[in-house]
């Protein structure tokens, strides 16, 4: 029997391919990943649904390093995935890399 890796770096996208303040859905396997591209020129990835209601969080808006839920307007950090106050609860974050402008996600 093979081992296989526990680390996978996946090829999502290319940086040109998507605006900053705007996010792609990204499906790797089991996971549904909202990718950010940040006003920095950073790129962030998150679990793609809200801990409240499952609200879709790449349909969010997207303001400094938060997302916004489109159903309750919950404010998530996408760089720790925690849910700001008074709300709270979290989110599963992605490590992303960008590379001769290609971004890949780690999983």
């Amino acid at each position: 029997m093979e081992k296989t890796s526990l680390i996978q770096r996946i090829k999502v996208a290319a940086v040109d391919d998507i605006p900053q303040k705007l996010g792609k859905t990204v499906t790797i396997g089991p996971h549904e990943i909202a990718l950010f591209h940040l006003e920095t020129g950073e790129f962030r990835a998150i679990e793609n649904r809200c801990p409240h209601k499952g609200g879709v969080l790449v349909e969010g808006l997207v303001s400094g390093e938060h997302v916004f839920c489109p159903m309750h307007d919950w404010k998530i950090n996408v760089n720790d995935g925690q849910v700001q106050k008074p709300d709270n609860g979290c989110v599963k974050t992605f490590k992303v890399e960008v590379e001769n402008n290609e971004v890949f996600i780690v999983l």
